[in-house]
This record gives structure tokens, sequence and C-alpha cells, in this order.
């Protein structure tokens, strides 16, 4: 009798059902792509802005974005128990029409306080439609085998995010104004995120969801021995190091070209090559590891990118100076995204690997949350963006040598079984029933 009945097709009357994953991911791609662009990258462009016309101090502004990761990783937790129960199609429409209503809010505000509380509701609304949501559906759709080929789809194609938006915003506020420019991004934001989320996005059915194939208790003893495992915090330590270098260069970029002389519209279109830059890195990344150990090849990209932080203050005047010191930044940007779950899935397997990568993940926010904030009141103590562009460097070294330590054999697992498997369907992409 089969335990599973095939995931990715289905006979009816003899002829063979489409498989819906690929279109959920195709769209989900797309609603990434747009939704970084105008709820996360967005911020980048309209700091000045905003803090000229509001009359406020930039660590005061740059606040408003740290209150709004914050609101995004509380609301984790309760998203997930959500997506596990009801799959993501109302949980992520609902997030859409949220996020576009609070985009035209956004245009609005007057006050401090009044861009607080709607960076706040666009924080709670990213929880909902943004890359944590997305994987929880595509993970609840695809088999292990497919499941990394489906993700870094989505991933690839959401790397362009500030490739696009970037520049688009640049040019809108250059042309409009940044109260106009949110407008037209929170109508863009909903034409496009709003029907792909209601209509295409799914529930999986119950045959296609990968069941954990080890009990409470094994999965339990798994996540106490990576808990217990110095090289895990030393893991830890990098990616939360690589995290708020991340985030404060993307914060803070835009503005230190144009303090260097630079034209918004430059500044902004030299920060969208972070985008395609952190699209190659995952490419080079995946091809590299075959020949190249990934520790190895993790490290050097993140001493690289120190480099180019130290280096960036001394050639950012001339164009063609910043975009090669950009340009090597750049290239570790989306690296982490696939490296920590080779890394973690190499040392501890998949029996815990969501509970694991969560603990390390919680961190990894807290910091991505703050490190801009903590930038902006460097900036402001000592009136340029050296220190912080030599903090940056700093911690990019830090994270170098994290993955560095944390190389080491394999912990053994528990079970002493590696997850199991069902036999692929090569026409469909899932497995196939089995006796």
């Amino acid at each position: 009798m089969p335990i599973t009945e095939p995931v990715a097709a289905r006979r009816d009357g003899g002829r063979r059902a489409r498989f819906p994953g690929w279109r959920i991911v195709a769209a989900l791609a797309i609603t990434q792509t747009v939704g970084y662009g105008t709820l996360y990258y967005t911020f980048a462009v309209l700091l000045q802005p905003m803090a000229a016309d509001l009359h406020a101090s930039t660590t005061a502004v740059t606040g408003a974005f740290t209150a709004a990761v914050l609101a995004w990783a509380i609301l984790a937790v309760p998203v997930g128990r959500w997506l596990d129960r009801h799959g993501g199609r109302a949980l992520m429409t609902t997030g859409s029409l949220l996020a576009t209503g609070l985009l035209a809010a956004w245009s609005q505000v007057r006050t401090v306080t009044q861009l607080y509380l709607v960076l706040v509701g666009i924080g709670l609304a990213m929880s909902m439609v943004l890359y944590e949501a997305a994987t929880a559906v595509i993970v609840s759709w695809f088999d292990p085998e497919r499941r990394p080929r489906a993700l870094l789809a989505m991933i690839v194609v959401a790397g362009f995010a500030s490739t696009i938006f970037l520049p688009l915003t640049g040019q809108l506020v250059a042309h409009h104004g940044w109260r106009t420019a949110l407008l037209i991004l929170a109508g863009i934001y909903g034409v496009i995120t709003i029907p792909l989320h209601a209509v295409l996005v799914r529930k999986a059915p119950r045959s296609t969801a990968t069941a954990p194939h080890t009990s409470p208790a094994v999965r339990a003893a798994v996540v106490r021995a990576a808990l217990h495992d110095s090289r895990f915090w030393f893991l830890a330590i990098a990616f939360v190091a690589h995290s708020a270098a991340m985030s404060t260069m993307t914060l803070h970029l835009v503005g230190f070209l144009t303090d260097r002389g630079h034209p918004t519209t430059f500044a902004a279109t030299v920060a969208g090559l972070l985008g395609v830059l952190s699209v190659t890195g995952r490419l080079v990344l995946t091809g590299a590891q075959r020949r190249i150990r990934m520790t190895t090849l993790v490290a050097t990209v993140f001493g690289i990118q120190a480099a180019a932080a130290f280096c960036l203050p001394l050639v950012a005047a001339n164009r063609i100076g910043a975009i090669i010191a950009v340009t090597a930044f750049g290239f570790g940007f989306g690296v982490a995204s696939l490296a920590a779950p080779a890394l973690l899935t190499d040392r501890y397997g998949t029996t815990a690997y969501a509970t694991i990568a969560g603990i390390l993940a919680t961190p990894a926010t807290v910091a991505r949350a703050s490190t801009p904030l903590a930038a902006a009141a460097l900036l402001g103590a000592t009136g340029g963006y050296t220190p912080v562009l030599t903090v940056i460097g700093g911690i990019c070294c830090v994270a170098a040598i994290g993955i560095l330590a944390r190389a080491g054999t394999p912990v053994l697992l528990p079970d002493g079984q590696p997850e199991r498997r069902a036999p692929l369907d090569p026409v469909a992409g899932g497995p196939v029933a089995s006796d």
C-alpha cells in the first residue's frame, strides 16, 4: 500500500495533472523582488530626504527602520504557526493589502512619531509577505531533492530587487519628491503582489508536505548537540556579524556616496549593483563548492568584502573607484542565504534543520535591525562615514574568522541516519509513490 501519493503528478482519466509548485515559485519570485524593492530597499534612498523634510536627525529617522525590522522579527513565530496550519494564500494576500496601504500612509507622515508607527506596521507586513513566508510556502510544496532548486530560483530572481528599485526610487525622488515616489511605489506593489498572492499561492495538499522522519526526541537531541557544539556558536558569530555588515551598508551606502559629491541618481544606481552582484555571488558559490571547501569559499568572500569596505573611503570620490569598491563588496552580498543552510546541514544534517536555523536567525535579525541605528549614531558623533565603513570592514573580518573557526568534522547525529528521500518522478519533479 503506498505511503505517499505522487506529490507532483496525479492521474485523472489517464492524464497527468500539472504540478502547480513551479508556478507558485515563479509568482513568489516576482512578489519577493517587488516586496524587497519597495518595502525594504526604498528606505536607503528616502533616508536623507525624509530627515530633511521632517527636520529630524539621521539617527532618529534610521530608528524607524530599526523598529520595522524588530517588528518583523517579533511576528515571525506567529506567522510561522499560521503558515503551518493554513498555508500562505490568506496571510500573504492580507499582508500585501496591508503593505500597500502603509506605503501610501508613509507618504503622508508629518512627524517622526508618525513615521515610527507606519514603519512598525510595514515591519509587521514584511513578516507576512517576504522571504520567511515565501520560503515556508515553497518548502511545503517540494520534496528535499527539488527544494534547494526551487528556493534558489526564488532567491536569484529576488536578488535583482535592489538593482531594479534603488535606481527607480532614486529617479522617482529626483523627479517627484519622496512623498509622490512612495505613492507610485505603493501602486506598483499593490497591482503586482495582491493578485499573485491571492490567485496563485495555495496550501499544499497533505500528500505534498514533507513529513518528519524522526521522533521529537531525536530532533531535540540534535538541537542539544548543536547548542553544545562550540562550532555552532562560531558560525552564529560569523553570520550575525555578516548580517550586521550587510544591513549597515545597504542603508548607508547611498548617503555615503552622495556625501562624497555624487548625485543621488548615480549613488542609487551604484548601490543597485549590490543586487546583481548578489546573484552572481550565489551562482559562483553554487558552482565552486564542488571543487573548493565551502568554509574556504565563504571566508574568502567575507575577506574581500572587508578589504572593499576599508578601501571605499579612499576611492569613492572617483566614480570608477566607487563602482569597483562596491562591486567587490557586493559580490558577497547574497552568499549567506545559500551558505548558511549548506554549512548547517553539512554539520548537523537535516533532522532538526529548521529549529537550528531559527536559533541562528534570531540574533542575526536583531543585528540587522540594530546596527544601522548604531552606525547612524556613530555617523552623528564623528561627522563622517569613514568610521562607519571601517567598522563594516572590521565586522566582515570577524565573520571570516568565525567561518574558518567553524570548520570541522560533522557532528554525529543521535539516530545516525540521513533524511530518507523518496525516488523522484523525473517528469514532474516530485517523489513517486512507494510501497
